[in-house]
């Protein structure tokens, strides 16, 4: 069982941004196994620059800055960030991801390591519904490929 978690970080060892001002994200891809040290793999480091988004004019407000940083992160289970509003968590959670506030300066090792820890014991309800649906997609494919003896 596989599942992608993002982090809020300048640094890839810490996560040290608010989410919507985040320049980068590194998204890992834990493997829930019995190893007390996590099993995960670095799959992608996304930065954003000012000139990533558009300036409304009207409002002056940048566009779609939430907008491409939830597209980036589709197919994450979370984000862990340092801080995140409420018009990001509206929108990450309808995405199906779950925003994870911790402090700043939270070693991301550690994160996935109780992340780790928890896929082997007893998942928080947003963690157990994610592998759930990775299941039922697992069976669909299998379905989908059809049956010859």
């Amino acid at each position: 069982m596989t599942v992608k978690i993002a982090f809020a970080s300048s640094d890839r060892r810490v996560v040290d941004q608010h989410f919507g001002a985040a320049e980068a994200f590194c998204i890992y891809e834990l493997f829930g196994n019995d190893a007390a040290k996590a099993d995960a793999r670095l799959v992608e480091v996304a930065e954003f620059h000012d000139s990533d988004v558009v300036m409304n004019s009207f409002t002056n407000k940048h566009e779609g800055k939430l907008a491409s940083k939830i597209t980036l992160l589709e197919g994450c289970a979370a984000v862990y960030c340092n801080a995140v509003g409420a018009s990001a968590i509206k929108q990450l959670l309808a995405a199906g991801i779950q925003p994870m506030k911790v402090e700043e300066g939270a070693l991301v090792d550690e994160l996935l390591c109780g992340l780790n820890q928890s896929l082997k014991n007893a998942p928080p309800a947003w963690l157990a519904k994610r592998m759930q649906s990775k299941d039922d997609d697992r069976f669909a494919a299998m379905e989908a490929e059809g049956w010859s003896e």
